[in-house]
């Protein structure tokens, strides 16, 4: 059974940092190209990172410069390092996937096959 679970959420203040980690199981990662989206109370899903099989990523104009996606293969897991987080980056965060030999990936949700159930991120003082 393929499934995708996210970590790493949790409250920290504004200017601080986390890494989220998104664990598959049920299939090889490698394969897959992995989106991160978000989703605060009352918000639209919001795309934020992606990276592809290939290791080519994409990032919304909101977070580029302070986060970055990357992908272990022999871990078969995808992280999110958010630097500098705002209290606008306050949401639920997923992670998602989709079978592609493309070498390059969309931050689109509706690209996407699989979904986790979500870590919160929260950024207050």
């Amino acid at each position: 059974q393929l499934q995708l679970v996210e970590s790493g959420g949790g409250l920290v203040q504004p200017g601080g940092y986390l890494r989220l980690s998104c664990a598959a199981s049920g299939f090889t990662l490698g394969n897959y190209a992995i989106g991160w989206f978000r989703q605060a109370p009352w918000k639209d899903r919001e795309g934020v990172s992606c990276i592809s099989r290939r290791g080519n990523t994409n990032y919304a104009d909101s977070v580029k410069g302070r986060f970055t996606i990357s992908r272990d293969n022999a871990r078969n897991t995808v992280f999110l390092q958010m630097n500098s987080l705002k209290p606008e980056d306050t949401a639920v965060y997923y992670c998602a996937a989709v079978s592609t030999p493309s070498s390059f990936c969309l931050v689109s949700f509706a690209a996407y096959d699989y979904w986790g159930q979500g870590t919160q991120v929260t950024v207050s003082s």
